[in-house]
């Protein structure tokens, strides 16, 4: 028998599945894998832990725009940090421009994490 001598046709091209990332090898944690593993360890399905989240940050944001820090015991501190004004240079043009006073959310780690870490 003769050997073809047509190249072999491509195979359509795959895609590797994708693994679930683990928490401790993603550079990030989305809310839904937040969601899920607050499911898991606790009696709460997915939706329930879902509005328990939600409601948490909500919390945390609504307790930031009044002013009042937020303790997150084993975690740290989240504060509203005062900035005040200053100059700085437009970035392709070296325009001197004044930036406004603002504020910033601050968070302070705990002492127990710092030595976990």
């Amino acid at each position: 028998m003769a050997k073809s001598t047509k190249p072999a046709a491509k195979k359509p091209a795959t895609r590797p599945a994708k693994a679930a990332p683990k928490a401790a090898d993603a550079g990030k944690i989305a809310k839904t894998q937040i969601i899920d593993m607050v499911a898991e360890r606790t009696s709460l399905n997915k939706k329930q832990a879902g509005e328990a989240v939600s409601t948490m940050v909500d919390c945390v944001i609504d307790a930031l725009r009044s002013g009042t820090s937020v303790g997150l015991p084993g975690l740290g501190t989240l504060s509203i940090a005062q900035t005040a004004a200053r100059t700085g240079v437009k970035p392709g043009t070296s325009e001197r421009i004044t930036i406004p006073a603002g504020k910033k959310v601050r968070f302070k780690v705990a002492t127990t994490l710092k030595g976990d870490l």
